[in-house]
């Protein structure tokens, strides 16, 4: 648990129990004041911003939302309100707006009263960072954002839970992880395989030499998009675009560019490679005991075969088949492709 954490808490229970010394408790206390039920108290909660209000971040929200130990406070989305894939007029409703409806309704449905408005929402990540009152955030912007928002993140002592990739760059991801040491900050990244049974029993398997010694490996991975998936039609963009490019170049504004499909250009996304990579070859590496560890671990030699790129580059200029042939120390050889069965063989 992160000292500001501790520091927050300790400061509420040593202040709370001055208090009620002096002044006597109150004939009756809320069960939820006290943790009953076997719900934390307050004092032990760990208070939560969401931003980016997405679909994935919907849904890894609403999971955090479920657990009791957690408190969400406020959301962030560049978007008012948005509806998803490619569309802003139907669907589920996502965004800042989106966001702030399910953390009330969620504490809502805990209420006798049956309602609740505790939640704040912010169009400015900025804002929800500088309240002293939040814990830890998640991040599940599109990738070109992560490494600046988590780097604001540890800079107000917040804890962090990021969707993969870590960053767009990797001198954002090396100046992340020197900042996380510094601070002595909880992150994670969102490979959530690592918590699922079964690539947990996979590895087991591999690591305690039930498959003998293993000298190469194969890591498919989804195929990316050689056509526009959604309107390509360069339209009016829509309240919030400016900031949504934030540090990346403004491209002409397309639905087929925009929510989920901004994976397919690199101005915004690294395509299925940089999707997938975190999962399926992070398992791989897992089972083989290649987990880079002060500076081990790693390939000694990476090289990209066979690209096949994208038929509009004027709307996505990422590769939609790929082959990455790694090898490491020991002899062992791994190929990262497109055209590989989905998962890890």
């Amino acid at each position: 648990m992160s000292k500001h954490i501790q520091t927050r808490r300790k400061f509420i229970r040593n202040t709370t129990g001055a208090t009620a010394a002096a002044v006597g408790f109150p004939t009756i206390i809320p069960a939820s004041a006290l943790g009953k039920d076997g719900r934390p108290a307050p004092s032990e909660r760990v208070t939560m911003g969401f931003i980016g209000i997405g679909n994935r971040g919907h849904g890894v929200m609403g999971a955090l939302l479920n657990h009791e130990s957690a408190q969400g406070v406020a959301v962030s989305d560049v978007h008012k309100v948005h509806f998803g894939r490619n569309a802003f007029d139907k669907g589920r409703k996502y965004g800042m707006e989106g966001g702030i409806e399910v953390v009330n309704k969620k504490y809502a449905e805990q209420k006798a009263s049956g309602t609740y408005k505790g939640c704040e929402g912010y169009t400015d990540f900025r804002e929800l960072l500088a309240r002293d009152d939040i814990d830890a955030v998640l991040v599940a912007t599109p990738d070109h954002w992560h490494g600046l928002i988590c780097l604001e993140a540890l800079r107000q002592g917040k804890d962090i839970y990021c969707e993969k990739p870590v960053t767009h760059f990797f001198a954002e991801g090396k100046a992340l992880y020197e900042l996380v040491a510094e601070k002595k900050a909880i992150f994670q990244v969102g490979s959530q395989q690592r918590s699922d049974g079964k690539f947990q029993r996979a590895v087991e398997v591999v690591r305690n030499g039930h498959l003998g010694k293993l000298q190469r490996v194969e890591v498919g991975l989804p195929k990316g998009k050689d056509k526009p998936d959604g309107d390509p039609a360069i339209i009016e963009a829509p309240d919030g675009y400016d900031m949504w490019c934030g540090p990346s170049p403004k491209l002409p504004y397309m639905r087929a560019r925009h929510h989920w499909s901004w994976r397919w250009h690199t101005a915004y996304g690294r395509g299925q490679l940089m999707d997938w990579i975190g999962h399926h070859n992070d398992i791989a590496h897992w089972g083989l005991g290649l987990e880079a560890t002060g500076g081990k671990g790693g390939p000694l030699t990476v090289e990209a075969k066979n690209w096949d790129f994208s038929k509009t580059p004027d709307i996505y200029d990422t590769a939609y088949d790929y082959d990455v042939h790694c090898t490491y120390e020991g002899g062992i050889e791994s190929l990262i492709s497109s055209r590989n069965q989905m998962g890890c063989k």
